[in-house]
C-alpha cells in the first residue's frame, strides 16, 4: 500500500505541474490520472488503499471546507444569506426533476426510476468547486459581491437536498411507507443540526485552546479529528436523523475564525498546507472510482439527459440570484460554477444497482458518464471564464486610487 500511496503522490504532483503548464486546472490532470491508475485501466493502486479510499476522500474534503471556514467573514454571510439558500435548493430540484421526467421519456423508466436516477446526477461536486472558490478569494477575483463565498456556502448544502429526495425516491422504489412531507421538512432541520454542532463542537475547542497551552501543530489536528467526528454522527445518525456534516464542518472553523483569530490564521496556514496532499488524495481517488467501461454504455442518450439537467440547473440559478445586485455576466459565472459533478456521483452511483433497482446498471453509467463530462468540463471553464466573468478586488482598488489622485 506504501509503494501505492508513493505512486499517486509523485504522479499526482506531475500530472498537476504538467496541466497547469497548459493553462489547465490541475485537479484536471489528477482525475485522469486516476483513471489511468486506477482499478478499471491500469490497476496500479493496491487493493488495501483503495478498500479506505472512501474515508481518504471524506477526510480530503474535510481539510477543503476547514479552509473554506476559515476564509468567510460574518459580514460576508450576512450578504449572501438569502441567495445562499436558494442556490443550495432550486438549481438542483430542478435539475433532478427534469432529469425525472425527461428520462421516461428518452429510457422508458418509471417516474420513480427517473427520479432516484435524477437526484443522484443532480448533487454539484464541493470537491471539484470548493477548492476553485478558495483560490478566487485568494486572488480576490469576484470577491467584492462575495461570488466565490456564495458558491461556497450554497454547494455544501445543495448534496443535502438531492440525497435526501433521492432517499425518498429509493424508498418509493421498496414499497416502503415514506413520509415524504416529513423527509422535505426534514432538510431545514439537518441544515440547522449541521450548523447547530459546528458551533458547539467550535465553542468547545475554544474552550479547550484557553485552557491547555498545545501548540498550532496539536490544535490543528484537534480542529481536524473534530470534524471527522462531525462527519462520522452523520453516518452513525442517518437511519435516526440526517445531519448536514459538511456545513457543520464549514461552521466548525468559520466560528473558530470569528472566535479566535489570531489562533485560526496559523491554523489556516496550517490547513493550507495539508491541503498539498490532501488534494492529489481526493482528486486522483475519485478518478479511481471512475469505470469507463460502464461509461460507455450510458450512449449519447446518458449525455443528453446531463445537458438536460444541466439546462434546467441553471435556469435554477438565474431563479435564485434574481434580484441580487450581481450583473448578468456574474450570474452566468455561478451558473458555471454549478456544473461539476463528482462526489456524489462516485459514491451513490452504484447503490441502486446493489439494491435491485431495474436498470440500477443504467444509472451507475449515466452516473460515471456525468463525472466524466461535467467535472473537466466544469473545473476548466471556473478557470478560464473567472477572470472574464468575475471583477478582480485589487483592479477595483487600484482604479479607485487612480481617480482619488
Amino acid at each position: 500500500m506504501a509503494i501505492s500511496l508513493a505512486l499517486i503522490i509523485l504522479l499526482g504532483i506531475f500530472s498537476s505541474y504538467l496541466f497547469e503548464k497548459f493553462k489547465l486546472p490541475g485537479l484536471l490532470g489528477m482525475l485522469l490520472l486516476g483513471i489511468l491508475i486506477g482499478p478499471y485501466s491500469l490497476n496500479l493502486i493496491n487493493d488495501n488503499l483503495l478498500n479506505i479510499s472512501a474515508d481518504l476522500r471524506k477526510i480530503a474534503l474535510i481539510i477543503i471546507l476547514l479552509r473554506a471556514g476559515f476564509g468567510i467573514k460574518r459580514s460576508e454571510l450576512r450578504d449572501i444569506g438569502k441567495p445562499a439558500l436558494k442556490m443550495s435548493c432550486i438549481p438542483g430540484i430542478l435539475e433532478g426533476f427534469a432529469i425525472a421526467v425527461a428520462s421516461t421519456m428518452l429510457l422508458d423508466f418509471t417516474f420513480i426510476q427517473g427520479g432516484i436516477l435524477g437526484f443522484i446526477i443532480a448533487a454539484v461536486s464541493p470537491a471539484v468547486v470548493v477548492p476553485q472558490m478558495i483560490n478566487l478569494i485568494n486572488n480576490k477575483r469576484g470577491t467584492d459581491k462575495n461570488i466565490p463565498t456564495l458558491i461556497l456556502a450554497a454547494a455544501s448544502i445543495d448534496d443535502v437536498f438531492a440525497i435526501t429526495i433521492m432517499t425518498v425516491f429509493m424508498g418509493l422504489y421498496g414499497g416502503e411507507n415514506i413520509n415524504i412531507a416529513g423527509q422535505i421538512l426534514g432538510i431545514p432541520i439537518s441544515i440547522l443540526l449541521g450548523i447547530g454542532l459546528g458551533v458547539v463542537v467550535a465553542l468547545i475547542l475554544t474552550k479547550i485552546f484557553d485552557r491547555l497551552n498545545i501548540n498550532s501543530t496539536r490544535k490543528m489536528l484537534l480542529v481536524l479529528a473534530a470534524a471527522i467526528f462531525i462527519t462520522y454522527l452523520e453516518t452513525a445518525l442517518e437511519h435516526i436523523i440526517t445531519i448536514a456534516s459538511l456545513l457543520g464542518v464549514m461552521t466548525l472553523s468559520f466560528i473558530l475564525m470569528d472566535k479566535k483569530p489570531e489562533i485560526s490564521k496559523d491554523l489556516s496556514e496550517g490547513f493550507n498546507k495539508i491541503w498539498s496532499l490532501a488534494e492529489i488524495l481526493l482528486f486522483v481517488l475519485v478518478g479511481a472510482q471512475v469505470n469507463i467501461s460502464v461509461a460507455l454504455e450510458a450512449g449519447v442518450i446518458g449525455i443528453l439527459l446531463i445537458i438536460i439537467g444541466l439546462f434546467f440547473r441553471s435556469i435554477g440559478v438565474w431563479i435564485s440570484l434574481a434580484n441580487t445586485n450581481l450583473e448578468t455576466k456574474e450570474k452566468i459565472f455561478c451558473m458555471i460554477s454549478y456544473i461539476p459533478k463528482a462526489t456524489v456521483q462516485a459514491a451513490m452511483g452504484a447503490v441502486p444497482l446493489s439494491l435491485g433497482v431495474a436498470s440500477g446498471d443504467t444509472i451507475l453509467a449515466i452516473s460515471v458518464v456525468a463525472i466524466l463530462l461535467t467535472a473537466p468540463i466544469g473545473a476548466i471553464c471556473i478557470s478560464y471564464f473567472s477572470p472574464k466573468l468575475l471583477n478582480s478586488e485589487k483592479m477595483i482598488n487600484l482604479n479607485k486610487l487612480l481617480k482619488n489622485s
